[in-house]
C-alpha cells in the first residue's frame, strides 16, 4: 500500500503546472495536492482549488490574494489562502509537502525552490533559473539537506534516464564521455538572419512542436532556452561546457543523449508531451502512467541532426561564454535575457536586439563569486538595472516605434 505523497506546484497556472496537475489527477492511490500558487490569475487558481481541494493555495500578488480569499470562502472550500514571498516558502517547508515542483517562471522561483532544497524534500526543477542562477549552492545545499533534485526539463530528464542505475543529479560520472543536448531549432531554425530583424513576438511564440509560455517560447526562438539548459547541464551532471555537445534536433523525437567512454550511446525518445518527464520524477524510481500517447516510429520515419548556427542564434554562444566564465556570469546572463524578452514582448526592441542587450550587459556588471546567496542577487539586480538603462537608451528609439 503506497502512502499518499503531498505535492506542492508553484506556478500551478502555467503550463506545467496544468501537465502536473493532469499527471497528479490520473494517481489518487499516489499523490494529493498539498499547495497551488500563481502570480495572479486568481480565476484559474480558484479553478483549480475546486478541482484539485490543496490544503493551501497562495497568490504571490496580494490583490489577487484577496480576490482569490474572497471566492474560495463563497464557495465554501477548506483552502487555505494566503500571498506574498513569504508565504511561497511557507508552504513548500511545511510538514504536508513531500515534493515540490518548481515550475514558476524567471528568477522570482529562485528563494522558494532553495526553501524547498534546504528542508529536504524531493525538488522537481521545471525552471531553470535555480541552477543557472545559483547552481553550486544548490547543489551544496541538497547535499547537506539529503534534498532530491529531479530535473522535468524533457533534455535533463532524459539525460538523468540514461545515465546508470542509482544515479543522482549533482555528482560526476567516470563513465560518460559527453553529453549530447538536443533542441528542436525553434520556429527561425532555418530563417535567414537578416529576416530575423522583422520578427514580431506572435512569430517567436509559435513553437512548431511544444506548447509552452510566452517567455519560454521566445527564449527557444533565440535558443537562450538551450544556453541556459547548457549552464544547467554542467550543474545537474558536474561537467564542463566542453563536455556538452548541442544538437538541433526538428523532430523534438529526441530528448538528449548520453555518450559513454565504451563508444556506447544511450538516447532517450518520447513524444513531446511534458507529462513523460513529470511523471517520471514524481514517481521515481517507479514508472507510472502519464496520459501520453505510445512513440509511432513509423510515423516519425526520419531522425536528423545538425548543428546549431551561432550567427542566426548569438544568444547561445553568449550562454556558452557565461559557462566558461563561471561565477555568476550565467546569473548575469540570465536577468539581462528576462529584461530583454521582456521589452521585445512589449514590443519596445527587436528580436534581433534580445542578445544586444544580454552582450552589453555581460561586459558592464562585474563578476561575483555564486557561491554566497547574497553576491548572486546582487549580481543579478545590477545586471537588471543595466539591461533596462540601455533598453531605455537612445539606441532602441527605431525599435520603440514598430
Amino acid at each position: 500500500m503506497n502512502t499518499l505523497k503531498g505535492v506542492t506546484v508553484l506556478g500551478s497556472t502555467g503550463s506545467i503546472g496544468v501537465s502536473t496537475l493532469d499527471v497528479i489527477a490520473r494517481h489518487p492511490e499516489r499523490f494529493k495536492v498539498a499547495a497551488l500558487t500563481a502570480n495572479t490569475q486568481a480565476d484559474r487558481l480558484f479553478e483549480q482549488c475546486q478541482r484539485m481541494h490543496p490544503v493551501h493555495a497562495v497568490m504571490l500578488d496580494e490583490s489577487a490574494g484577496m480576490k482569490l480569499r474572497e471566492m474560495v470562502s463563497v464557495a465554501g472550500l477548506e483552502t487555505e489562502v494566503t500571498s506574498g514571498a513569504a508565504a511561497l516558502e511557507d508552504v513548500v517547508t511545511n510538514s504536508a509537502t513531500d515534493i515540490v515542483m518548481a515550475a514558476i517562471v524567471g528568477a522570482a522561483g529562485l528563494l522558494p525552490t532553495l526553501a524547498a532544497v534546504r528542508a529536504g524534500k524531493r525538488v522537481l526543477l521545471a525552471n531553470k533559473e535555480p541552477l543557472v542562477v545559483a547552481g553550486n549552492l544548490f547543489i551544496r545545499e541538497a547535499r547537506r539537506s539529503g534534498a532530491e533534485l529531479l530535473p522535468i526539463d524533457s533534455e535533463h530528464n532524459a539525460i538523468f534516464q540514461c545515465m546508470p542505475a542509482g544515479y543522482m543529479p549533482g555528482k560526476n560520472h567516470a563513465a560518460v564521455r559527453r553529453i549530447l543536448l538536443t533542441c528542436s531549432g525553434g520556429p527561425f531554425r532555418t530563417a535567414r538572419p537578416q529576416d530575423l530583424v522583422a520578427v514580431t513576438p506572435e512569430q517567436a511564440c509559435a513553437h512548431p512542436n511544444w506548447v509552452m509560455g510566452r517567455k519560454i517560447s521566445v527564449d527557444s526562438a533565440t535558443l537562450m532556452n538551450k544556453g541556459l539548459e547548457l549552464i544547467e547541464a554542467c550543474r545537474l551532471f558536474d561537467c564542463t561546457p566542453d563536455h556538452v555537445q548541442i544538437l538541433i534536433h526538428p523532430q523534438s523525437v529526441v530528448h538528449s543523449m548520453v555518450e559513454y567512454k565504451d563508444g556506447s550511446v544511450l538516447a532517450q525518445l518520447g513524444n513531446p508531451d511534458m507529462r513523460t518527464p513529470i511523471a517520471h520524477a514524481l514517481a521515481w524510481p517507479e514508472r507510472i502512467e502519464s496520459g501520453v500517447e505510445s512513440l509511432d516510429l513509423f510515423e516519425v520515419a526520419q531522425l536528423d541532426f545538425e548543428p546549431p548556427d551561432l550567427g542566426r542564434f548569438p544568444c547561445l554562444a553568449l550562454a556558452r561564454d557565461a559557462a566558461l566564465a563561471g561565477g555568476t556570469a550565467p546569473a548575469i546572463l540570465n536577468a539581462a535575457n528576462e529584461v530583454a524578452v521582456d521589452a521585445f514582448l512589449d514590443h519596445r526592441i527587436r528580436f534581433t536586439d534580445i542578445s544586444c542587450v544580454i552582450e552589453h550587459t555581460l561586459s558592464n556588471v562585474g563578476l561575483n563569486d555564486d557561491n554566497d546567496l547574497e553576491a548572486v542577487l546582487a549580481d543579478d539586480a545590477a545586471a537588471r538595472t543595466s539591461a533596462s538603462s540601455f533598453v531605455a537608451g537612445s539606441n532602441y528609439k527605431a525599435a520603440r516605434e514598430f
